[in-house]
């Protein structure tokens, strides 16, 4: 590792990109933007002289463990197969032991099933142990949810974390001796011994627990279902004041608005001022807020922003201690709680080469080594130790080895006039020397649909724009992060105004000379492969081209597909009924699109069922229409492949060099 010696001024950095390299095909471009990230997921031992993180590579995901005291090369001590499930995380308990999480799909007679578990390993990758506690030879169902560690500091219990854990009933036939007991609740399990001891009796109607940090649980969630058993569209918050085993009525969330009640979603506790710090809505907008949990259960506003929502927490430490908050406007901005904290963020980022947001994603047991993320739109991502004492920033590893040496485009925030005047925020991204004139453009607009886009790194637009195209973000009217009014009533029920402007967004690339009429296209996943594609229904003659990753295409096989699941009821209140159903449905309009389409989707998607895309092509052939479907198998909503990535970006590239005329 190469150190960076911060002193009382913080010196400045060298810079950590090259120049360009040039001449590369698409090819090989793709192959670069196209693999995974090298670290998905990295933890900091307690007394911080370890890592150990998660990386791709061929045939599945590997956990690597590094002595950063003794300067060794990481070193692989277990994997887990790509058919046998996702690496979703690995954290220290002790500084001898990990806690890993694999989660798996499985397919039953066409119905995608989502499993998890929860094991145990040493840093060397012996005496390896299965955390989840499933073992039951007559339990009703399956043990699909094998748990969470929902506090990994346990005061006075080294190795011990609590874990949720759920309750299935058992068949009585033949025992006396059957578990009747059904939902979540919590076991304190020592990850060293596989010992386990039951904290939190089941509560068949939970969702989660909160506590405190330090082994003591405070916040209980619980979903509210309907006469029939399907989930509603809220939640209700208990909580227990200090040495209290009673839960007492906390808060309730989503759902339509109540009298007397308060609205508040808690996210965190802090046992020391003995409040929650959650979300909630004022004038439209979210905001950070904290709760008394003496029993008078008096609210205090932390924070909130006229303009957007507050929608992070920032927290660091073995016991995930609240010192701030995130929002973004243009970009991500933080405010911190913590003086100390706030003061050492703004020092980094000042020091460091480029304009980057630092985020800590790990801490030892006392805070004084610090892992942090560094990442920025021309930085794709460096993972960085700080020591306290010493004023000492050291890299650790680059996050996307493959594209540090190439010159990357920044991101440009911009307004645009929807149709009807209303001024939509978005992203530019040009490509690297380009004019910004009469250039090949792409409109991406982003999942969801209550999601947003933000200034940063993105894989996706950065491919593009050293291909030479001008990629335009537009956070239409539908997205997330704007306040209540700009949601309308989600990209769905409100999918004239939320596809009008990412229209809008095409027409204003054009209006501003920046894309070439004859060069426009659309991209996009999900909900934005769903926008991409209703964008040609709307105007069929404004884009050339269109490429749709694992998009929805039909809201009535949306809707089938949650039938016999318990959010039936969520789905269908979230596609509403009505006339729009089938105006708003891409497949049953498929005749009213001109563009060339491609279509990308994987078998295994629970998000966005592959039904969709096949549907879709399905009837742009039957309509005589220019469509080529790519299936990719045994792979999920997001493609996790470096493989898969890659042929998705040569694939879309050489289709829109083809479809635009740009060869």
């Amino acid at each position: 590792m190469s150190g960076l010696f911060l002193g009382s001024a913080m010196a400045a950095a060298v810079p950590l990109q090259a120049q360009a390299q040039s001449g590369e095909s698409g090819e090989q471009l793709a192959a670069r933007f196209g693999a995974l990230e090298d670290i998905t997921q990295i933890s900091l031992s307690p007394d911080g002289t370890k890592i150990a993180f998660i990386s791709p590579r061929k045939g599945g995901l590997v956990l690597e463990v590094a002595n950063l005291a003794e300067g060794g090369f990481p070193t692989a001590i277990t994997s887990v197969p790509t058919e046998e499930g996702e690496l979703r995380f690995c954290k220290w308990s002790t500084n001898a032991r990990l806690v890993c999480q694999v989660h798996y799909i499985v397919d039953y007679a066409g119905q995608l099933a989502s499993f998890t578990r929860i094991f145990g390993l040493d840093d060397d990758g012996k005496n390896a142990m299965l955390l989840s506690n499933t073992k039951s030879l007559r339990a009703r169902t399956f043990f699909q949810n094998g748990g969470s560690v929902i506090d990994w500091d346990v005061e006075g219990e080294p190795g011990r974390v609590l874990m949720t854990k759920v309750f299935v009933p058992e068949n009585t036939i033949g025992t006396r001796l059957a578990n009747e007991e059904e939902g979540l609740g919590v076991e304190m399990v020592d990850t060293i011994k596989g010992r386990r001891r039951r904290v939190e009796k089941p509560d068949e109607f939970a969702t989660g627990y909160i506590t405190d940090g330090h082994g003591t649980i405070r916040v209980k969630s619980r979903q509210q279902t309907g006469a029939t058993g399907l989930l509603k569209p809220s939640e209700d918050f208990f909580y227990r004041t200090p040495g209290d085993w009673e839960w007492q009525w906390l808060s309730s969330w989503g759902g339509p608005e109540e009298t007397g009640v308060l609205r508040f979603e808690p996210l965190a506790v802090d046992g020391k001022s003995n409040r929650a710090f959650g979300w909630a809505w004022e004038n439209g907008h979210r905001g950070l807020y904290a709760v008394a949990l003496d029993g008078s259960l008096a609210r205090e506003k932390l924070f909130a922003d006229e303009v957007v929502d507050i929608d992070g927490l920032i927290r660091i430490g073995r016991d995930n201690r609240v010192v701030g908050l995130s929002y973004a406007r243009e970009r991500r901005e933080q405010v911190y709680f913590d003086p100390e904290m706030g003061a050492l963020s703004k020092a980094l980022a000042g020091a460091l080469p480029g304009e980057v947001a630092v985020r800590v994603v790990d801490a030892d047991r006392e805070e004084k080594n610090l892992l942090l993320r560094v990442t920025g739109d021309t930085e794709p991502g460096m993972l960085y130790l700080f020591n306290k004492a010493e004023r000492r920033l050291e890299e650790v590893l680059p996050v996307r080895p493959k594209l540090v040496d190439l010159e990357l485009a920044p991101m440009k925030p911009v307004m645009f006039p929807a149709g009807d005047g209303v001024q939509i925020p978005g992203y530019l991204t040009l490509p690297p020397g380009s004019t910004g004139r009469d250039l090949p453009a792409i409109v991406m607009p982003h999942g969801g649909p209550s999601a947003r886009d933000e200034w940063g790194f993105d894989w996706m637009v950065q491919f593009f724009a050293a291909r030479g195209f001008a990629v335009l973000q537009p956070n239409y009217r539908g997205s997330a992060g704007y306040g209540s009014e700009w949601y309308k009533e989600n990209g769905f029920k409100s999918w004239k105004t939320a596809i009008g402007d990412v229209n809008d967004a095409g027409r204003w690339l054009v209006a501003q000379g920046i894309a070439a009429p004859d060069k426009l296209a659309i991209f996009g996943w999900s909900y934005g492969g769903y926008a991409a594609l209703q964008s040609g229904v709307l105007d069929p003659d404004l884009f050339k081209a269109v490429v749709a990753v694992a998009p929805v295409t039909d809201f009535e096989i949306l809707r089938a597909e949650a039938e016999g699941f318990t959010n039936a009821a969520l789905v269908r209140e979230q596609i509403g009924s009505g006339p729009h159903l089938r105006e708003g449905s891409p497949a049953q309009n498929a005749e009213k699109i001109k563009a060339p389409v491609l279509l990308f989707h994987g078998t295994l998607d629970q998000n966005v069922g592959v039904r969709e895309s096949q549907v879709m092509a399905k009837k742009l052939e039957q309509a005589g229409k220019s469509v080529r479907y790519v299936e990719f198998d045994g792979l999920d909503h997001f493609l996790y492949s470096s493989e898969a990535r890659t042929q998705l970006l040569a694939d879309s590239d050489a289709f829109l060099h083809t479809q635009l005329n740009l060869d």
